[in-house]
């Protein structure tokens, strides 16, 4: 859905999430080994929060087992960048998880 936000006030576009407090993040997915461990899946998906989002200002909603998908996004108030697609990416193949796929940027609040 576009949002026209011609002629609305700063509160009603902030309100919105549109123009210039527009929020763009992004889909993740990947695979892990099938007979992967519940302990190894704790430490992969810790050290994943630790390296990869929690240092990069990101957040992470999102669930699997073996497979994995999600959205990211920023902790604060912005937009995720390429370079944050780039190194989730980069993270998660030099870390074991195999069909990796990044989606584009997108309008978190309004996507189409």
């Amino acid at each position: 859905m576009k949002i026209n936000a011609k002629n609305r006030s700063t509160r009603i576009r902030k309100k919105l999430r549109v123009d210039e407090f527009q929020e763009l993040g992004f889909d993740v997915a990947w695979k892990l080994k099938d007979d992967i461990s519940g302990e190894e899946l704790d430490t992969f998906i810790n050290k994943f929060f630790a390296e990869a989002i929690q240092p990069n200002g990101l957040g992470f909603g999102g669930e699997g087992d073996t497979l994995w998908h999600g959205l990211i996004c920023t902790q604060a108030l912005g937009s995720c960048t390429e370079e944050h697609r780039s190194a989730v990416k980069k993270w998660l193949t030099d870390n074991g998880a195999t069909s990796v796929a990044v989606s584009d940027l997108y309008d978190v609040w309004w996507a189409e």
